[in-house]
């Protein structure tokens, strides 16, 4: 950039219009008037309630009829937004020249809705008074301001006939009213066309690309500006910082700030608060904090940008210090405050100090503050009070797209899917057209249900809105097909798509994975390697969890060491768990103890759970207590560790350490959730319960469960009682037939035609017996039986199953 800037000439004073001959003249005030106490307290007044204060004394002197009094009130009220006391002054007013209209003007454009001073401009043409540049500035603003294209256009229409195309100051406002309509290309043809620029022309366009997301061209605007001979001033350096942002370019960003340091201005507060945005977003997180401790003045939009920059920044912990601070020195929180505060509160799921945050928002006049409330619904969800959100939800009189979309996704992220789908369909009751985030937050609650046929029908939505292209909404669709069984139909999802980001190639691997087609996943992986975009941790997360479900036990090694050493990606606990997973299942228990024995960092709940869960499968004894000792040590809450050491003991007939360690469950008051399968039907789920009876069916499903025990135990099923003791043989084989999963088929055989398949899903692992036994149904019933338990999908055809016996 240049290193000094060029002075900016004020606009030349604009001489009032002629009047016509005859014209009848407004009175003079008498020279002593000038110097009455009242009129020189009108001058020194700086807000509306000093004015009003002095007005009764104007009154008490007789001088509210003075026309220059009536002036001076005039221009007081027009200029701090009081367009109704303006109004009343100016109806009082007997003979009205137009500087008094111009005045009226400026005051409805600042301070009165666009409508008002649009209908006073009106009334202006109406009386003939002849029009001045800077009316068609003002209401040019004001419609930018509301984005209003419309009246915009007309205004610019008559700003044309009225000779003012030539103007400069005219055409920077034609050019800022379109660029703030998102009409940049329309602003871009009318900057082309000025005869003659100005540096606040040049800054209208740098602005309008920087607001309209074309970052780039914000920088080639500011050269070519230079190009043009003019200097850049702060306001260009806070115009382009925001693109220097947008593009991630941090040497750019660095360059400006060392322009701003040479030209002058980089102490400015607007200039420091634009380097502080853009250094956080430029995730230069500790420079940003330094340009902020060094500013001598702070502004509220200083704090706001330090503190959404540590929340962007995944710094919750500072953001929600900084914001406490801000409080102790009395700043008055906006909301762009309130809304980084609370996303710090989301993010680390504190939800006392986001009821204070709450608290504090409806104290400071922003609780009919749409955007505010949104993340509310936000913090709320995230901190796992979706019943909170939905109360804040209710209670919004004004709703917006963004508020229904943070609604429906905090009810899929809270595991209430059948909420979520309500929710969706009264929105499109309403007539509220969904958009893409819309379609990206239900699909979640489609794959939670796991219903294909309801999987097609979001996709049939998301087709008709024409978001079949968007690559966030394809994704979605990928993962979701993945999750409701439609294997096939996610691939070919994949592989229709024209571009896919990483979270894409992840959710393809991930489902080969969870369908127990490890090979195809790491062919997969293979080949996102050769394209353009390179994985991430999850995408070594998803290859690796797909290798332990396959027993890929090579490939998973090599992929693992491959993390660190070709692209530099820090193994975390949950690398670390999968490798323990696979090395476990595998059967190498020593060598997964040992792996965890080596570990770098301190092993976790997950790692030592990966490892018991081995020792489950392998019925090792010594292992698994070591592992379930390490567990225990570090207190989790799921009881579900506590049941797998108990599993093993029984497994191994050790039933008095099987009573130990329910008795130990028993004092710590921790619980087994209880296992239950769903199955759709004619658009309702049903949940069965191991052992229930109240279902409207029931007699049915246990005579169907009876015939099929007997027919399957003719082609060789024999159930596996080992986990069941203290009750007789043929109870612990009547307790095994009641098992959820088998109520859920039997349902399935009675109330679908002969050939279908059948598919349920289970919220825990499905156990031994019951993977035995549907094994031996498909092979009875010619069906193709899918379940999908809470790690994976099992495909039941002909006696076999898709994962080998290997889950």
């Amino acid at each position: 950039m240049a290193s000094a800037l060029r002075p900016i000439t004020p606009p030349p004073a604009l001489a009032p219009p002629a009047k016509p001959a005859g014209a009848k003249q407004p009175p003079r005030l008498p020279s002593h008037l000038f110097h009455h106490p009242s009129f020189l307290l009108l001058e020194m007044c700086a807000t509306a309630a000093e004015v009003r204060q002095i007005l009764p004394l104007v009154i008490k002197h007789g001088l509210y009829g003075e026309y220059n009094y009536q002036t001076k009130l005039l221009g007081l009220f027009s200029r701090f937004g009081c367009s109704g006391e303006a109004a009343l002054v100016f109806d009082s007013v007997e003979a009205k020249n137009d500087e008094l209209f111009h005045t009226v003007l400026k005051g409805h454009a600042k301070g009165s809705s666009l409508e008002a001073a649009l209908a006073f401009f009106t009334d202006m043409r109406c009386a003939r008074v002849r029009p001045v540049v800077y009316n068609f500035t003002y209401l040019l603003k004001a419609c930018g301001d509301n984005s209003d294209l419309r009246w915009g256009r007309d205004i610019h229409g008559q700003l044309v006939v009225n000779g003012f195309s030539d103007n400069v100051y005219a055409m920077t406002a034609v050019v800022n009213m379109y660029a703030k309509c998102r009409q940049i290309d329309e602003a871009r043809k009318m900057f082309d066309r000025m005869p003659e620029r100005d540096l606040v022309a040049w800054n209208a366009i740098i602005a309008g690309y920087a607001q309209n997301g074309m970052a780039e061209k914000a920088v080639e605007m500011v050269s070519r500006l230079q190009e043009d001979g003019q200097h850049p001033d702060s306001i260009t350096t806070v115009a382009v910082l925001p693109a220097c942002a947008d593009i991630g370019s941090l040497r750019l960003g660095k360059s400006i700030h060392a322009y701003g340091i040479r030209a002058g201005f980089a102490s400015l507060v607007n200039v420091s608060s634009a380097l502080v945005d853009m250094y956080s977003k430029c995730k230069a997180i500790g420079t940003a904090r330094l340009v902020f401790d060094r500013m001598k003045v702070r502004n509220v939009v200083s704090w706001n940008s330090m503190i959404d920059g540590y929340a962007q920044a995944g710094n919750a912990e500072a953001a929600l210090r900084l914001f406490k601070k801000l409080l102790g020195e009395g700043i008055k929180p906006t909301d762009v405050t309130i809304m980084a505060a609370l996303h710090a509160c989301a993010e680390l799921q504190d939800l006392e100090e986001g009821k204070r945050v709450h608290e504090l928002l409806l104290h400071s006049g922003l609780a009919s503050d749409v955007s505010v409330l949104n993340s509310l619904i936000a913090m709320y969800s995230k901190c796992k009070r979706v019943d909170a959100a939905s109360e804040v939800f209710a209670t919004m009189q004004s709703k917006s797209l963004v508020s229904w979309n943070a609604m429906i996704s905090g009810y899929a992220q809270n595991e209430r899917p059948d909420d979520a789908l309500n929710l969706f369909r009264k929105m499109q009751q309403q007539s509220i057209k969904p958009d893409s985030f819309t379609i990206v937050s239900v699909i979640p609650a489609v794959a939670d249900i796991s219903v294909l046929r309801q999987a097609k029908w979001i996709h049939g939505h998301a087709v008709r809105l024409n978001l079949d292209k968007n690559i966030f909404v394809l994704t979605a669709l990928v993962d979701m097909y993945a999750k409701c069984g439609g294997l096939h139909l996610a691939r070919k999802v994949f592989d229709t798509m024209r571009e896919r980001h990483v979270t894409t190639w992840n959710a393809m691997i991930d489902g080969y994975g969870t369908h127990g087609l490890g090979k195809d996943a790491v062919k997969l992986f293979e080949e996102m390697r050769s394209s353009p975009v390179q994985p991430n941790d999850v995408t070594f997360l998803c290859v690796l969890s797909a290798c332990s479900h396959s027993g890929l036990v090579d490939e998973g090694r090599k992929i693992f060491a491959t993390m660190k050493r070709d692209y530099s990606l820090e193994p975390s606990m949950d690398h670390y768990g999968s490798m323990v997973d696979l090395l476990g299942r595998a059967g190498g228990l020593q060598e997964a103890w040992e792996f965890i024995e080596k570990m770098p960092i301190e092993p976790g709940i997950s790692v030592f759970g990966a490892m018991l869960g081995a020792c489950k499968i392998h019925k090792n004894v010594e292992l698994g207590e070591r592992a379930a000792s390490k567990i225990f040590e570090l207190e989790p809450d799921d009881g579900g560790y506590h049941v797998l050491l108990s599993n093993i003991y029984a497994t191994a007939s050790m039933w008095e350490d099987v009573a130990r360690v329910r008795n130990m469950m028993e004092k710590k008051g921790l619980q087994k959730a209880p296992g239950c399968t769903y199955i759709e039907l004619k658009n309702a789920v049903h949940t069965f319960y191991s052992g229930m009876t109240n279902h409207p069916q029931s007699a049915k499903i246990y005579a169907k469960l009876d015939e099929i025990i007997d027919d399957i135990k003719a082609v060789g099923y024999v159930p596996d009682t080992n986990s069941i003791h203290d009750v007789e043989a043929d109870v612990k084989e009547q307790l095994l037939n009641t098992h959820s999963e088998k109520l859920a088929i039997a349902f399935g055989l009675i109330n679908t035609s002969p050939g279908s398949t059948i598919q349920i899903r289970k919220n825990l692992r499905v156990c031994g017996d019951c993977h035995n036994a549907t094994k031996y149904i498909s092979q009875v019933t010619g069906r193709e039986i899918i379940v999908r338990d809470m790690q994976r999908f099992h495909h039941f055809k002909d006696g076999k199953c898709s994962c080998g016996d290997y889950w």
